[in-house]
């Protein structure tokens, strides 16, 4: 019989609106959790949002706060999708009521954010999860299985980037996303956290010290005269304001591993709409993979000098999850499918108490990265990352 677990998502946005999605098509995808996800309530001030709520995602009911979700005696757990200036204030609530989270990165709008939401998870003693989805990837899962398992050699270096351009238009709305108070980091916090993530889940070596640059490319954006979905969709006024956050960032990074890491990030690189990939280098192969191709990937293992070149291969079973939702490979996942696996580990970390889903200490490491990446930048200097 199917435990029933009372859902209150906060942020009916896109990623909101993704969550709820991602929570029902559970237990489809993994039946031996033997949980149903019951879409109790969303919280989400803004009217659309919570008609979409009931009529589109079948939410038995919206309201406008946190705080009212949290009276209802049938929520135990809660999806923070919120703006990131809201994640910190949301978390605790979450935490205090003793309700497992299942919160969007970057966690905190800054490292000390991160690490009260880290800390009131931990003394709550409650299950976290961090939207780090692109760990979900089959093919990324079967990267960091070859590191593991040592096929690589000794992992020597790292490269990551994480290029996008929903913000290369001068004609894009000065949201929230822009305000270095309420976003933090700008395309730092919002892409290379993923990047950061990416890198030490991968090679299992954390990242101890950083050397970087930033600039902002767009520095004055329109403002908006009302609120939307993403990053566009809004009439817009005359007025311009400034961007207070980074466009674009580069890193350098050594391992505590040993291994070092080259990482790059922007969110105005025309012609890359989300071209995230990583590539790991080892003594005795190498493998890659990107987001743009995300259900293949390519490897080169122990040709001993003598031969030069990648296979490419396709996601299949045996590659994370990839068999829970297609037979065999050649048939792609989505981006919707990595948040479908990401949900059944926050679950599974809630009923079960297994550790699966990426969670607060991950989202404290990669802010304390992340800030360690804007210091270095103001500094030219390197800098450390801070224990978490």
């Amino acid at each position: 019989m199917m435990r029933e677990i009372g859902v209150a998502v906060v942020g009916l946005g896109w990623m909101g609106r993704l969550h709820a999605s991602s929570y029902q098509r559970l237990p489809s995808r993994y039946p031996e959790l033997g949980v149903r996800p019951r879409l109790v309530v969303s919280a989400d001030p803004v009217e659309a949002n919570q008609r979409a709520a009931v009529e589109q995602f079948g939410f038995e009911r919206a309201v406008p706060s946190l705080e009212e979700a949290l009276a209802d005696p049938a929520v135990d757990v809660v999806s923070i999708c919120s703006p990131n200036f809201l994640h910190r204030e949301l978390a605790l609530l979450a935490a205090r009521a003793g309700k497992p989270f299942w919160i969007e990165k970057p966690m905190g709008v800054s490292a000390a954010q991160s690490r009260e939401i880290r800390d009131a998870a931990r003394e709550a003693g409650v299950a976290t999860a961090v939207g780090f989805n692109y760990r979900h990837a089959p093919a990324i899962a079967h990267l960091r299985a070859l590191v593991a398992e040592g096929r690589l050699g000794r992992v020597t270096n790292v490269r990551c980037h994480l290029d996008a351009d929903y913000a290369s238009s001068s004609d894009g709305p000065l949201t929230w996303r822009y305000d270095r108070e309420k976003a933090g980091s700008g395309v730092i916090g919002d892409l290379l956290s993923h990047g950061v993530d990416l890198v030490s889940h991968v090679t299992g070596q954390a990242i101890t010290e950083v050397s970087a640059m930033t600039d902002v490319f767009i520095r004055e954006r329109p403002i908006p005269l009302g609120a939307g979905v993403g990053h566009g969709g809004m009439e817009l006024s005359g007025e311009h304001g400034p961007v207070g956050n980074e466009d674009w960032a580069a890193a350098l990074a050594h391992l505590d591993g040993g291994a070092h890491a080259t990482l790059e990030t922007s969110r105005v690189a025309r012609g890359h709409r989300s071209d995230y990939a990583l590539e790991v280098f080892g003594t005795e192969g190498s493998a890659r993979w990107s987001f743009t191709r995300m259900n293949e990937f390519e490897v080169m293992i122990g040709d001993g000098g003598t031969e030069h070149g990648y296979t490419t291969v396709l996601a299949g079973a045996g590659h994370g999850d990839y068999a829970r939702f297609q037979p065999g490979p050649g048939i792609p996942l989505s981006f919707d499918d990595l948040k479908t696996i990401e949900g059944a580990a926050f679950l599974s970390d809630v009923t079960a108490g297994t550790a699966l889903a990426p969670n607060a200490e991950d989202g404290l490491r990669a802010a304390e990265a992340c800030e360690a990446i804007v210091r270095s930048a103001a500094s030219r200097a390197w800098e450390a990352v801070s224990a978490s």
